[in-house]
């Protein structure tokens, strides 16, 4: 099978798959007792804002899906995150823009601040052939998920101490339908961990987060894990793997080295301030 070729069809697909894992995340976060971090989504058309009260990072508090035809939301969409005293961030695919809408962004106050990385992929029919020491198992008990949190905690270069945020936040994907995690150690030890999510209906795979413990780093934990999820997505029926990457990150190469492609690079504006 080829990778099929880039065009707006398979591109918004692709967008809407990145929206969905977000959104099927975020809400997780949400449906804790009370909602103690503050989580709220906001339908306009077809674009989806993310706001989390607790958490002001960009990803938490993004616009997804937007395009020229939901050019007449914008103010709204301002509006929102205005009312709550919060930046954002807009993502801007290529699929489904024209110049009017990059002069109505500008008009608005808006720029673009940076580019990321936009990655598709074939899912693999063979089981990898790992390295002897490193090994790949699912996580799928809660006693599984201290190891979990404790390295998304280090690897996303947060002090150990802040692991319960990482628990609480992300213990909602464990057994949510669509969600994948696993666990890679090295010398069977727990050095590395990542996510992938299906949507219902869809037939592609998400990559949708990793991380590993800084000492085991550079050991090809991440090259094995892209290899796994590839192997998974194939289980699992389905015809393209996709991921997100910062612009020439390490990340993205890991991602081209097994065969990924860069479908496009979008563009991230956010407000002048």
């Amino acid at each position: 099978m080829k990778l099929p070729m880039i065009n707006e069809q398979l591109a918004k697909r692709i967008v809407n798959c990145e929206t969905d894992y977000l959104t099927s995340r975020i809400r997780s976060i949400g449906e804790r007792s009370g909602n103690p971090e503050g989580v709220e989504i906001k339908q306009l058309g077809d674009t989806t804002a993310f706001y989390i009260q607790s958490m002001p990072w960009g990803l938490f508090n993004s616009v997804k899906g937007f395009s020229q035809d939901d050019i007449d939301k914008l103010e709204e969409i301002m509006e929102f995150y205005d009312q709550r005293n919060r930046a954002f961030q807009l993502d801007i695919n290529p699929a489904g823009t024209n110049p009017a809408m990059f002069r109505r962004l500008t008009e608005k106050g808006l720029y673009q601040e940076s580019f990321h990385s936009v990655l598709y992929g074939l899912p693999r029919s063979e089981l990898p052939n790992l390295p002897s020491n490193i090994t790949i198992r699912a996580i799928e008990h809660e006693a599984d998920f201290d190891l979990f949190a404790g390295i998304h905690c280090v690897g996303s270069g947060m002090d150990i101490v802040h692991k319960h945020h990482f628990v609480n936040n992300n213990i909602g994907l464990l057994h949510r339908p669509g969600w994948k995690l696993f666990l890679a150690s090295w010398d069977d030890v727990p050095a590395a961990v990542a996510v992938m999510h299906i949507g219902s209906g869809s037939n592609i795979a998400s990559f949708t987060l990793a991380a590993t413990a800084p000492e085991y780093r550079r050991k090809g934990l991440q090259t094995a894990l892209l290899m796994w999820r590839m192997y998974e997505a194939y289980k699992a029926n389905c015809e393209l793997v996709v991921a997100q990457a910062s612009f020439g990150s390490s990340s993205q190469n890991n991602m081209e080295r097994v065969g990924m492609q860069i479908a496009w690079t979008r563009s991230v504006w956010v407000p002048f301030k």
